[in-house]
């Protein structure tokens, strides 16, 4: 294994990194550097998220950039305000010791004139979101003119975001000479389509197997019936006292949901999601940062380039649907060479998609039994009696209290006093399972296929949304609308793909999109009620891949499933190029 040292970055950089403790280069960075160094080929790179790959393009852009010039050299894409910040705050940390290089961090939710006014002053290197960069290109505060490199990090999540046409834009922008640097944690059609379309000669650089799980990652399944999905989580986080991680859920209102619950029971959590201000999340995220906060309960697009250490645990309350993106969640774990555990809770009905994410991962999942009460108070109460072993005790502090204290428990053996000491901290918990039900179901267990009475509307609909062939339940809530699209999956349609269509042609990226139902022929999806209009007027004579576009407002009929009783309720596309309609109305 080389070292730093050993490379052929100039000094000032090499006495950055040994201030940072680096040494070793991880296999990404060991990879990219030397090509980057001695080579003006483009590059595409695969490495799991938190693999260094900042690093692997940051150190050769920083040894080659003419400090004397403060023209735009490097421009680096990022999907997210937070992986933008990182990013900029450690390539300013490895350029601390180069002297005249500036960086500058462009994203939205914040004041675009600063950002302006820090462009004006010069930057060598700006990173940037494909929004706010897009927007100061239009303003003509950010001149791409003399750009040498082009840096597209976490690719694969910006055009899952939506971002394809603005990442088109700022890449036509672009100087035809210049070397493009492309990093993605895996390798759908569309990256392989931007690497055509805008690289030339690439190579390509991986660090590990595409598509797959980092190496560090353990990957466990709990097996419960839907309706006892909270109580399997809580199970979960009590069994961990130490545990540090993220809960992923489908939705914004399920976020909330769990988040409440868990907070009104005492646990140390908060929740992530679209609704929340800009100062809202960065505070959120503050006192996530800083362990303040044990669990944070997100939706995947929330969560999107968030960039914590440390993280012991990931748990998926649902599986995503994109199989791609049950990758990303457990990624975010077992990084830097520690280990990590990505928990799933399904249902019996799950057990096949268990299968497929094993496949694409690389690795067996174990399924575990659900934690039992007894379990868990052995944990609980042996990290408490860790913790009291352990801590640091100042004399000086309590000195004046302890005669009083000895004086008072002088009645109580050692025995004794330990019973009463584990009493007053423990009996909470042990009041709580003294009578916990067994939680588990086995593969063969289908018993909560029926809706029985008793169970919460909640969990009939959690089930429906699971299921493998999906399109057969009706809106998930009476605030969202149900739409019918004239695209599936013959048209080479995923759910990734229908979101960044939807985000695309609305121009946003804060409408909340609920259940997608993928056909063949065509498919549904739900979007809050508010957005009706938004959503039909954005889809008026729109293409993709050369088939007009016909999205129509769908309503269901009865309580009963079956996608046929799905019918449109209104048109708004051009009625001669819409074969769909014509064949329902044959019938």
């Amino acid at each position: 294994m080389i070292t730093f040292k050993e490379t052929e970055l100039n000094p000032d950089i090499l006495k950055a990194l040994d201030e940072l403790g680096f040494v070793n280069p991880t296999p990404i960075q060991e990879k990219t550097i030397p090509h980057l160094l001695s080579s003006e080929r483009d590059l595409v790179g695969f490495a799991q998220t938190g693999t260094g790959k900042t690093a692997a393009f940051g150190l050769p852009i920083i040894h080659q950039v003419d400090t004397k010039s403060k023209n735009v050299q490097a421009i680096i894409l990022s999907p997210t305000r937070e992986l933008c910040v990182q990013i900029a705050k450690d390539i300013t940390n490895y350029a601390k010791y180069t002297k005249g290089l500036n960086v500058v961090a462009v994203y939205g939710g914040t004041s675009i004139d600063t950002q302006i006014r820090s462009l004006k002053k010069g930057a060598q290197i700006v990173v940037g979101t494909p929004g706010r960069t897009l927007d100061l290109i239009k303003r003509k505060k950010l001149k791409l003119g003399e750009v040498d490199y082009l840096v597209l990090d976490e690719a694969d999540e910006m055009l899952s975001m939506g971002f394809k046409d603005d990442l088109d834009a700022i890449l036509e922008g672009t100087p035809a000479e210049k070397q493009t640097l492309l990093f993605s944690a895996t390798m759908p059609k569309e990256i392989a389509n931007i690497a055509k379309k805008y690289m030339k000669d690439s190579v390509e650089i991986s660090a590990g197997k595409k598509n797959i799980g980092a190496a560090n990652v353990n990957h466990v399944y709990y097996m419960v019936n839907a309706r006892d999905r909270y109580l399997a989580l809580k199970r979960i986080a009590d069994v961990n006292p130490q545990i540090y991680g993220i809960v992923f859920c489908r939705t914004r209102r399920e976020t909330k949901e769990v988040a409440e619950k868990l907070m009104g029971d005492g646990y140390n959590a908060d929740a992530l999601h679209g609704d929340l201000s800009q100062a809202q999340r960065d505070y959120v995220m503050s006192r996530f940062r800083s362990k303040n906060l044990q669990l944070l309960v997100a939706t995947d697009v929330a969560a999107r380039g968030l960039d914590v250490t440390d993280l012991t645990h990931i748990i998926n309350y649902n599986l995503p649907d994109d199989l791609e993106v049950y990758i990303h969640r457990s990624g975010r774990t077992g990084r830097a060479g520690k280990k990590g555990t990505s928990i799933t809770i399904i249902h019996s009905r799950e057990t096949g998609k268990i299968r497929m994410i094993q496949k694409k991962v690389g690795k067996t999942f174990e399924h575990a039994s659900v934690p039992s009460g007894k379990e868990i108070c052995g944990k609980q109460l042996y990290n408490l009696i860790d913790k009291v072993e352990k801590i640091e005790v100042d004399n000086t502090q309590i000195e004046q209290f302890l005669p009083e204290i000895y004086k008072k428990l002088e009645w109580l053996s050692r025995e004794d006093l330990i019973q009463h000491f584990v009493s007053a901290e423990f009996n909470r918990f042990l009041a709580y399972y003294k009578n916990a039900p067994d939680l588990n179901v086995s593969k063969s267990d289908r018993g909560d296929r029926s809706e029985r009475p008793g169970r919460s509307r909640s969990d009939r609909s959690s089930n429906r949304s699971d299921r493998t062939e999906r399109g057969k339940g009706k809106s998930r809530d009476g605030n969202f609308s149900r739409f019918f699209i004239n695209l599936g999956t013959n048209h080479d349609l995923s759910t990734v793909k229908l979101i960044g269509i939807i985000n695309d042609n609305t121009r946003s990226k804060d409408i909340e999109i609920g259940k997608i139902d993928l056909m063949k022929k065509f498919s549904f999806f739900e979007i809050e009620k508010k957005h009706e209009e938004k959503i039909l007027k954005s889809f008026e004579n729109k293409k993709h891949d050369g088939l007009r576009i016909s999205v129509e407002l769908a309503q269901s009929k009865g309580e009963s499933e079956g996608r046929s009783k799905d019918k449109p309720r209104k048109k708004y596309n051009d009625k001669k190029s819409d074969n769909w309609s014509k064949k329902r109305k044959r019938k």
